[in-house]
């Protein structure tokens, strides 16, 4: 029992003496997205590191090792408070808009009093090690880095942007590739290839360019320099990404991006005794329905909600568990196999033996919830990258696509539900590639723990050299040219000398055919 005592009591000393002091920066107030994050940081600070977060969503029960730096209010929270009305919105969406609210907005923040102090102050205590933020539209906090002088951890919440390719020198070969706003599988034609092509540089350059404006507050909040905000990108020495070859397909990766896809993905604690038992008893399955943390259903319009009221009929005794924030703002005639509760543990929801299929807008962390557990889709995209996460999967044939919200009908719907109720070749699909996406040597969250923890003891050693080439170097451009040039001179000189050996070996009869003709012409005179 000593023995035991004192093996533990190493392992503690070990993970203490070795533990990193870790900097997260988390100003985006989407909670889809905070997810991954949350997850990350609980692991690093049960891992025995120090981890100061910089969040709008504190613990609600703290943790060994794990500080908030909460600046909870400072933005409105977008949870369970997006209405119809503001969806449809949504259809005029763009960059420029995506990089103002996203972005622009975000680095706002490094007014908050907190930031100022981190930033002014930052502890000394031990110091910090290695900072990790999210990377989406607000590059103005990776100064953190520069000012720090630390490495540098960047996590992507989606596939790997496309904007994210050059900076990181990671390779995007848009022939087999698609962008990140593209609907295509890796099998394109030309005319897809080529649309490919213009759509993800159209956006890099867009994103680009409106995040430069955020040059300002990189001056005036950390006191530096830099021509263009795309400089920052060159001091991030690892990339966290949220995708796995099995949903996004095959594509290479530089040394420094790792795929680290459902790291998020844990089980949650067993449904209310209610849901339980409504699941339990629900012997001709169950459809689960949600369009995620921040979109009120109940705000729909009342034709909308009778679809869905018509078509649920129908499938019965099929039930259905549905999310409404507000119950009582739904609108009334809730057909009795539907139960609504303003929140359900999704993942313990999803792996219920008679969960049969999911109701979804597409949300790239519900859709991976969703595969984890081997349970078919419906896909009503509503705005954002919904609208390609269904899509993959449609291609991918573990789901059925009603294209949009405003496409939704009761006949399509309950076609929808019946194709995945009654033919098992979607759920079939579903667990096939639930098993290829969950089968891998180390999970997610260890692979991201190893990663943090090797750049902090090792620093920046996996960056990609290419990060330091021109564009046009990168692509071998001038040596082609290079090559070109040498081709088409020598190409030259051949003809040149070709040219005076045709005059040395011809020159002198075809000039005394010219004589002699001459000659003639004389005496005819």
């Amino acid at each position: 029992m000593k023995l035991l005592l004192v093996f533990f009591a190493i392992l503690i000393y070990d993970q203490v003496v070795n533990g990193y002091r870790i900097l997260g920066v988390f100003p985006l107030h989407g909670k889809s997205h905070w997810v991954m994050q949350e997850e990350l940081m609980k692991g690093l600070a049960k891992r025995g590191h120090q981890v100061d977060v910089v969040t709008h969503f504190p613990l609600k029960k703290p943790i060994p090792n794990y500080t908030d730096i909460s600046i909870a209010g400072s933005l409105p929270l977008v949870v369970n408070n997006i209405s119809a009305s503001e969806i449809s919105g949504f259809g005029s969406f763009s960059m420029a808009h995506l990089a103002y609210m996203a972005g622009t907005q975000t680095c706002q923040l490094l007014n908050h009093p907190k930031l100022r102090e981190l930033i002014k102050n930052p502890p000394q205590d031990p110091p910090y090690d290695v900072i990790i933020t999210e990377l989406f539209v607000a590059p103005c906090y990776l100064a953190f880095g520069r000012h720090l002088k630390i490495p540098m951890v960047g996590t992507v919440a989606c596939a790997f942007h496309d904007w994210l390719s050059e900076m990181s020198g990671n390779p995007l070969n848009l022939a087999y590739i698609p962008g990140l706003f593209s609907t295509y599988d890796q099998h394109m034609n030309f005319k897809e290839r080529l649309l490919n092509v213009l759509l993800s540089n159209f956006i890099s350059a867009q994103i680009h360019y409106y995040t430069n404006e955020q040059l300002e507050y990189v001056k005036k909040y950390f006191g530096i320099d830099v021509p263009f905000i795309t400089d920052l990108y060159y001091d991030i020495s690892l990339y966290l990404v949220n995708s796995h070859h099995s949903l996004h397909g095959i594509r290479p990766m530089t040394t420094n991006v790792i795929e680290v896809g459902g790291l998020h993905l844990k089980d949650d604690d067993p449904p209310s005794p209610e849901v339980q038992k409504w699941l339990d008893e629900s012997k001709d399955g169950v459809i689960y329905f949600t369009f995620g943390s921040m979109v009120r259903i109940e705000t729909f319009p009342k034709e909308l909600i009778e679809q869905f009221y018509t078509s649920f009929k129908k499938i019965a005794p099929v039930r259905v568990l549905m999310k409404v924030a507000k119950k009582e703002d739904l609108l009334p005639g809730l057909p009795e196999n539907v139960m609504t509760q303003s929140w359900f543990p999704q993942i313990s929801v999803l792996k219920h033996k008679n969960i049969r299929a999911f109701i979804t807008h597409g949300g790239g962390m519900g859709t991976q919830e969703a595969i984890y557990c081997g349970v078919p889709m419906i896909g009503i995209p509503l705005f954002g990258d919904q609208h390609i996460n269904i899509q993959n999967y449609v291609n991918k044939k573990v789901a059925i696509s009603l294209q949009s919200i405003n496409d939704v009908t009761e006949e399509k719907l309950t076609s929808a539900l019946n194709k995945i109720l009654k033919d098992p070749f979607y759920r079939e699909n579903a667990q096939k590639l639930s098993k290829l996406f969950l089968d891998r040597p180390v999970t997610a969250l260890n692979t991201s723990i190893f990663w943090v923890e090797y750049v902090a003891k090792y620093g920046n050693v996996l960056q990609s050299p290419a990060i330091k080439l021109y564009w046009w170097q990168r692509h071998l451009l001038d040596v082609y040219a290079f090559i070109l040039a040498v081709i088409v001179t020598a190409l030259c000189i051949v003809l040149y000398v070709l040219r005076k050996l045709k005059n040395l070996l011809f020159g002198s009869s075809v000039c005394a055919k010219k004589d002699s003709a001459a000659i003639r012409s004389k005496k005819n005179k």
